[in-house]
């Protein structure tokens, strides 16, 4: 802190700011304290100098000196009290932002869809609006308003969140799925020194030491859950429909790998489980849908780009980190407050992951090979398992 030829202090506290590292809150709680006792020569003397006021507002109070005891220079600012305003300004934000929304909006969209004859400019809007409202929402001056709430308790927020990580840190060492002993693939399949157990699934997999860089690391581990998540999803979206066409549902064209060819070349209208009507761009063209599907996942990719404190602008904390984000969006139970059943949890999904990976793959080649759906080479198989395997159908294979 610079003082003047008199000695008083000169320096200014900033009459608005938002939250600082603890760092600069201690350089200012020893600026305050020098404040105080500048504060009272000026005032022994009958005279304030302008440039001292912040200094005595920042150690005196808004009103004058006060006997109560002053907060620690390492506590939060405290905020504003939330408006009803800000708080349901938030509340949207954690509801839009919750992938639990579109299941839940799909079907208030289909009816506001029906209800406008399903248009395809009204379809690309419903599909934007997710997007475009939360855009809206942080440039406004409510969104800055709930950002600046949430800055004000981030160290609170933070603080809790370190506190869980520990808890999941403690409880992988003790899980008998991480760390040295943990169990692996057998001989060399598992034998990678560079994979120590720290994250689920981890069986010592990695022959060819694609993963020795942490790096490299982090970035096989990302892709390996995006890819294990949406081939758990993909694989259910592949058996409900042709399940559903077995037991008498009109689905218009239940086999997965047909329906994109159906919808180029015919007006096939596809309703969600069959029902009439029950649908948002089903009876669109695949242009409209891909725009659909475009928009609607921009905003969730754009935002996993960003990283995990990309919803903090709308006023959303996301306690995890970026491949488990939690939070009220990503974990509306608070499963993550369970430290072991979280990281049990973990390896479990990656497990299944992997499983489903493996489907898709089969899904992949049985369409290439027999030209039906998965559920149809099931129950060809049953009824005669031996012409309807693997080992015949590729030993008959016609390239």
């Amino acid at each position: 802190m610079k003082t003047t030829p008199t000695g008083r202090a000169s320096a200014l506290w900033p009459a608005h700011r938002r939250v600082t590292p603890v760092a600069h809150l201690r350089r200012a709680s020893n600026v305050s304290h020098a404040g105080s006792a500048a504060c009272k020569d000026t005032n022994n003397r009958g005279h304030r100098r302008s440039n001292s006021w912040a200094i005595c507002r920042a150690s005196q109070g808004p009103d004058g000196p006060s006997s109560e005891p002053q907060a620690p220079a390492d506590a939060p600012r405290s905020s504003e009290p939330e408006t009803l305003t800000t708080r349901a300004a938030k509340l949207a934000a954690e509801i839009v932002a919750s992938p639990i929304f579109y299941l839940v909006a799909g079907l208030l969209a289909i009816k506001l869809v029906a209800s406008t004859g399903e248009d395809g400019a009204t379809i690309f809007i419903f599909a934007a609006l997710p997007v475009t409202a939360l855009t809206a929402l942080s440039k406004s001056s409510v969104g800055k308003q709930v950002q600046e709430q949430l800055e004000a308790k981030l160290p609170q927020l933070q603080a809790a969140a370190e506190k869980t990580r520990a808890a999941h840190t403690e409880a992988r060492r003790q899980s008998k799925w991480y760390g040295p002993s943990r169990p692996r693939l057998p001989g060399p399949l598992g034998s990678a020194e560079h994979l120590t157990g720290a994250i689920a699934g981890d069986a010592g997999f990695d022959p060819l030491g694609l993963s020795k860089e942490q790096a490299a690391f982090a970035k096989y581990q990302e892709a390996e859950l995006l890819h294990a998540r949406w081939a758990m999803l993909g694989v259910v979206g592949c058996l409900v429909p042709e399940v559903l066409a077995l037991r008498g549902v009109d689905l218009g064209e239940p086999v997965w790998w047909k329906v994109g060819a159906s919808k180029l070349s015919s007006d096939l209208t596809l309703n969600w489980g069959g029902i009439e009507g029950f649908r948002i761009a089903g009876k669109q063209g695949i242009g409209l849908i891909a725009a659909c599907q475009a928009v609607l996942m921009g905003g969730p990719e754009y935002a996993r780009y960003v990283g995990i404190r990309s919803l903090e602008p709308v006023g959303v904390f996301l306690p995890g980190d970026q491949n488990y984000p939690g939070g009220g969006p990503f974990d509306p139970l608070n499963y993550a407050a369970d430290a072991d059943g979280f990281v049990e949890q973990a390896v479990k999904e990656v497990k299944n992951g992997r499983l489903a990976m493996l489907a898709m793959l089969g899904f992949f080649v049985q369409a290439a090979v027999t030209r039906v759906g998965p559920v149809q080479n099931v129950l060809d198989f049953l009824a005669d398992p031996a012409h309807n395997n693997i080992f015949w159908n590729l030993a008959h294979l016609q390239l």
